[in-house]
């Protein structure tokens, strides 16, 4: 599995795009602006970009979903307790900077032990709630894509409506647990690895302490 890390829009985002480097098949992960960047890579993708892959109901990370929908009748994905941010700026907090938003629905909803093909290889969805309560994280090969969950020595905020810090631990701690060591790809800010994580981070450290 390939994975480009894509800046996306002008709040340290990260767009993520997965392909099956045997088939071509691709996912786009987190499209949270349709901006120059991400639409000039989709353009090239019609017919090869499968889906459209969402970590939370966020309006920085879901945003540009319709334009690669438009582009390329990928299909949306997101945990159905989310949702609801696709249909409604009061739950993606986009009404709340006053950022215009089209009203979506998703194509398919993922469940406790939802795997995605992508040509020859598989993504497994990990239920990973307290950023949101519909928060997931995606698990490919030896790389753990975080959304606003886990970040580089920092973790999503649960200040927000869903948000639930004992939740957001138990997250962490299931990620850190995972066996082995992962490349991480979180939704703002630079990689890291697993093992970094579970040694210096603080949200991790107490996790695992829980």
């Amino acid at each position: 599995m390939r994975i480009e890390c894509i800046k996306n829009g002008n709040m340290d985002n990260n767009a993520y795009l997965l392909t099956d480097e045997e088939t071509g098949e691709c996912a786009v992960v987190d499209p949270g602006f349709a901006d120059d960047a991400l639409l000039n890579k989709v353009k090239q993708l019609t017919g090869k970009l499968k889906y459209i892959l969402l970590t939370h109901r966020h309006f920085d990370h879901i945003l540009g979903a319709k334009a690669i929908k438009e582009l390329t009748g990928a299909k949306i994905c997101i945990h159905p307790k989310d949702a609801c941010g696709l249909s409604n700026a009061a739950f993606s907090l986009a009404d709340a900077i006053g950022v215009k938003q089209e009203a979506l629905s998703p194509d398919y909803t993922f469940t406790s032990d939802s795997k995605v093909k992508l040509g020859n290889a598989t993504v497994i969805v990990l239920e990973t709630p307290g950023h949101t309560i519909g928060s997931v994280s995606f698990l490919c090969g030896d790389n753990l894509l975080t959304g606003d969950t886990l970040f580089r020595l920092g973790a999503g905020r649960t200040d927000l409506p869903t948000g639930n810090y004992e939740r957001l631990l138990d997250s962490l701690k299931k990620l850190a647990n995972l066996p082995g060591d992962y490349r991480v790809y979180p939704g703002h800010g630079k990689a890291s690895t697993l093992d970094v994580e579970r040694t210096l981070n603080p949200f991790v450290i107490e996790a695992l302490k829980a």
